[in-house]
């Protein structure tokens, strides 16, 4: 089961990649593994040198009682500090920034979230994502 944030591929430069552990509630984990989570506004940020993901929407568990979620609180997640302090330093550059990339879950079954050092596409590097993926849509066309 695995979910993808596939316009921040559309939008961005990914640079780094990380997988970050993240802090949830049962309810919060069965409606993942039903496969309802978007990423719509989701993005990352630093404070108090803790990593948050904010404005992700797991969407409410149907069979939950009181003890249900909320949608769009915030969660932690959990990477190692010298990974902290390597995210810091990118991110005071000008340009950066921190966007969830995937939700998997590993071999283990604990969720993880693949986040990744993202900057800013200009138009003409959009037009030339789609060119590429158009080309290549035509040679595996070709090959099969």
């Amino acid at each position: 089961m695995e979910l993808k944030n596939r316009s921040v591929f559309y939008e961005y430069f990914i640079d780094e990649k990380y997988v970050a552990g993240m802090q949830l509630t049962g309810t919060e984990i069965k409606s993942i593994r039903a496969g309802r989570a978007t990423f719509n506004d989701g993005y990352c940020l630093l404070h108090k040198n803790e990593l948050w993901l904010k404005n992700f929407h797991i969407a409410e568990y149907s069979h939950g009682t009181v003890n249900n979620h909320d949608p769009l609180r915030d969660r932690k997640l959990l990477l190692q500090k010298r990974e902290l302090k390597k995210i810091e330093s990118k991110l005071k550059e000008k340009g950066y920034t921190l966007m969830p990339l995937r939700i998997f879950f590993n071999e283990n079954n604990f969720a993880k979230l693949e986040i990744g050092l993202a900057k800013g596409k200009k138009l003409h590097d959009k037009r030339e994502t789609i060119k590429k993926r158009d080309v290549e849509k035509e040679i595996k066309r070709y090959l099969k």
